[in-house]
């Protein structure tokens, strides 16, 4: 079995909160084994899982789509996926995704372009 932590254990190696591994939990994002006093109980792996699942979160995924995707995930650059895995549906959801992050990169730089053109009109000088 490996080395088993606990969930403070996990929260402290990973840095998110008990609450938000539980969360991740519900969301069957994580699947931890219990002791028989009912305690949430983590295998070495559930580290870099957290870690992934955090990036995955952090880069703007739905929980939805970062569990359809995980049994895919060997390491945080690495995906293993045989084409019949994936369906139209989760294609269009990915595809989806990759329109909304679009989307946002736009805004986002829309919103730097204007900030730089508002600098240079006030403070020439501080480009």
């Amino acid at each position: 079995m490996g080395v088993v932590v606990r969930i403070g254990e996990l929260s402290r190696r990973t840095g998110v909160p008990t609450r938000m591994l539980r969360y991740y939990e519900e969301q069957s994002l994580l699947d931890p084994g219990r002791s028989d006093n009912g305690y949430r109980w983590y295998g070495e792996a559930a580290v870099v899982r957290v870690q992934q699942i955090r990036g995955l979160l952090d880069s703007g995924l739905t929980t939805e789509i970062i569990r359809r995707i995980l049994p895919f995930l060997d390491g945080p650059e690495v995906i293993h996926v045989a084409p019949a895995c994936v369906t139209a549906e989760l294609e269009g959801l990915l595809r989806g995704e990759v329109e909304r992050i679009q989307a946002r990169i736009d805004c986002l730089s829309r919103n730097r372009d204007a900030l730089v053109a508002y600098l240079a009109a006030v403070r020439p000088e501080s480009l």
